[in-house]
């Protein structure tokens, strides 16, 4: 899911409330999706700066059109869900975020409004580390607990992870009875760089960020893994602190200090707007020189009790903002334009720069995107051009700068053959991409199969980018349905260690065999047909009993299928008119691989059709994809959140705060007994 149009301003659609409440739902769902991947898979789709856009859009919309306020909107709540593998504890205090500014006008409107409210403040500025707010407990000196932020209300013990971690003390020289610090996790950069040294050495996956990788590090179930990577800490706020009194916030960090806790060595007290503005510029000019990463500076009340006199809005402190530094600008030059090809014969730009130092790394390309996006930008070969990381994570050109453009420069223009198959390449019916056609070109096979294999699709564990091009390569695969032919080739498999050594072709194997049970929605999402995703094969799979009944269909059955638009319904069916489609298809009935839908006896029921259902808690015998599979089956809709438009809250073992906000609502709470019951 990518971002969409953004843009502000007051009441942008007017009166016309339809198309406001269109675009406002449309925003919700997107951050409620990136919340989720940010959150609990730590594995977000787009920057941070995109997601901030989101949410200033949203906000903005909100403003505008009060009338479709909605207190469950993302920008009343924290985001994040608890995830089911580590252990449930309940937050002694909420733990919440910090309301975002963009600008410096935002920052002084924040002083201004707490010099009205408050008699002659004190301003702390912090800088804002990036990692995984976790919370560590004390009980007389001693470290009781550690625990991730999760919802805000329910986190996850991370106390075994937290021991692995040097920085952390395990015992303060204050034996108070109970004490709470909240801190950040994170990775340094060095640690970061030789983790992904490590990945390349090894033949794994480049990890994205050290923000990321810290969260993922932190929810491992083995400390070793925590140590080996070299995780650290700083603690930033003291939450509890049971026999000690403290009037000040830089009070209680110079206290935490003391006791040996990481704080931010340089944080700066200020009185004035122009004191706390100038502390976020200095740390920003020295931002690129710190051995971690941050993505901006905290500015926080400092008196304690004027703090507690503020309280908080449903979200966030009244008394605290973080102020998100701009992506860092830099000048380079581009040394040539490459043309890739994606699964679908997408053909995509990509500027190859002189490697210039941004956001803490050195860059050396930026994708293009497409032939609309470099002509409106006019990015030649030679162009001197300003580049950003958007949320210091993807590269992208700003503009180009025109003033230094060589002479005799031509446009560039994305060729109409396949710079790897040769064949003719042109725009598809979007008019946006120009994509291959040919039916055997190298590059388009690769994708697909990593596609097909992929966790998205048929989930065969092992199979990944590295391993498919190596197969390829040596000769063993050219289509998926190939992969079902590799037992044979075991032995030369484990003797040239392609895959691994015996376990590891063992366990891929394993894999491979038990990929060929999965349900056919699986499968027809691993054919990969342009514009079908998993829930739109998942439709197919309830309407259609088995693959030979979809591949006869007719545009008159698929266009009447839920969210079915033409477009879709005219790549499906072009999919299946191809023959060397066909003839995949048959090599892997052949291979084995299942055929039939095992929601078939299930079409045309659509019991749970207008229904919404929100899970929580462990489900005995049944994983949540199982339980949102079933439910979606029967024509109903899965949630991550509860709000009184939920139908009904599927309870398991140690449910959490949506158990609460259910019942607090008058939201109908079944068991899974009572859920199975709904199924006879």
């Amino acid at each position: 899911m990518n971002n969409l149009e953004n843009s502000t301003g007051s009441r942008r659609f007017g009166d016309n409330l339809q198309e406001a409440k269109k675009r406002i739902d449309e925003l919700r769902r997107l951050i409620e999706y990136h919340n989720d991947r940010y959150y609990n898979l730590d594995d977000p789709e787009i920057t941070d700066y995109e997601y901030d856009q989101l949410t200033i859009e949203l906000r903005q919309l909100e403003q505008d059109y009060p009338e479709l306020a909605d207190k469950d909107s993302p920008t009343q709540k924290v985001g994040g869900t608890v995830k089911r593998e580590l252990r449930k504890v309940v937050h002694d205090v909420p733990v919440i975020s910090l309301q975002d500014v963009f600008s410096k006008e935002e920052v002084y409107q924040f002083v201004y409004r707490m010099q009205a409210e408050l008699k002659d403040p004190v301003f702390v500025v912090e800088k804002k580390v990036d990692g995984l707010s976790v919370v560590l407990r004390y009980h007389n000196g001693v470290l009781t607990e550690g625990i991730t932020r999760g919802d805000g209300s329910i986190g996850e013990s991370v106390y075994e992870n937290l021991l692995a971690i040097p920085s952390v003390p395990v015992n303060i020289p204050a034996k108070l009875p109970y004490l709470e610090v909240r801190g950040e996790v994170y990775m340094s950069n060095e640690a970061f760089e030789k983790a992904n040294k490590k990945q390349e050495e090894t033949g794994g996956r480049i990890y994205q960020t050290a923000r990321n990788l810290a969260a993922g590090t932190m929810r491992q179930l083995d400390p070793q893994i925590v140590k080996e990577r070299e995780l650290d800490i700083y603690v930033f706020n003291l939450e509890i602190s049971q026999g000690k009194e403290f009037t000040s916030h830089s009070e209680t960090l110079n206290w935490l200090a003391q006791q040996g806790f990481p704080v931010s060595p340089d944080f700066k007290v200020c009185r004035t707007a122009d004191e706390v503005w100038d502390a976020i510029k200095q740390i920003e000019e020295t931002r690129w020189q710190l051995p971690y990463g941050i993505d901006g500076a905290v500015v926080k009340v400092d008196n304690l009790q004027d703090r507690l006199r503020l309280g908080m809005t449903s979200k966030v402190p009244r008394w605290a903002v973080a102020y998100k530094y701009p992506p860092e600008q830099k000048e380079t030059v581009v040394e040539d334009i490459r043309v890739q090809v994606g699964r679908t014969g997408r053909l995509t730009p990509l500027a190859i720069l002189k490697p210039v130092k941004l956001a803490g790394t050195t860059v050396s390309r930026a994708s293009l995107h497409n032939q609309d996006y470099i002509s409106s930008k006019d990015i030649r070969i030679g162009d001197t051009v300003i580049v950003q990381k958007a949320g210091d994570i993807i590269p992208e050109i700003l503009k180009v700068v025109p003033e230094k453009r060589p002479e005799n420069t031509m446009p560039f223009i994305i060729p109409d053959r396949c710079p790897m198959c040769g064949s003719p390449a042109v725009r598809d019916e979007s008019g946006a991409d120009i994509r291959c056609t040919g039916t055997n070109c190298y590059a388009q096979s690769i994708r697909r199969i990593i596609y097909f294999a992929s966790k998205e699709a048929m989930n065969i564990e092992g199979l990944g980018p590295s391993s498919v091009e190596a197969l390829m390569s040596e000769g063993y695969i050219k289509d998926a349905a190939d992969i079902y032919g590799l037992a044979e080739f075991r032995e030369e498999l484990i003797e040239k260690g392609i895959v691994g050594k015996e376990k590891g072709t063992d366990n891929l194997l394993k894999a491979i065999e038990a990929s060929k049970e999965n349900d056919i929605d699986r499968l027809i999402t691993g054919l990969g047909i342009r514009n079908v995703g998993r829930q739109s094969a998942r439709v197919m799979a309830q309407h259609f009993e088995n693959m030979d009944a979809l591949m006869k269909s007719t545009y008159e059955q698929l266009i009447a299928l839920p969210d079915f638009g033409e477009i879709m319904v005219r790549d499906i069916l072009d999919f299946f008119s191809r023959e060397e489609n066909i003839r995949l298809i048959k090599k892997l009935k052949d291979a084995g691989v299942n055929m039939n839908s095992k929601s078939a006896g299930k079409k045309g029921d659509n019991r749970f059709e207008g229904k919404t259902f929100v899970l929580t808690g462990t489900l005995p015998g049944m994983t949540r994809e199982e339980a949102t599979e079933l439910i979606q089956n029967y024509g109903g809709k899965v949630s991550g959140s509860v709000s009184r438009k939920t139908s009904y809250v599927l309870a398991g073992e140690e449910a959490g705060s949506k158990l609460v906000k259910a019942r607090d609502l008058g939201v109908p709470v079944i068991s899974l007994e009572e859920f199975m019951d709904m199924l006879k």
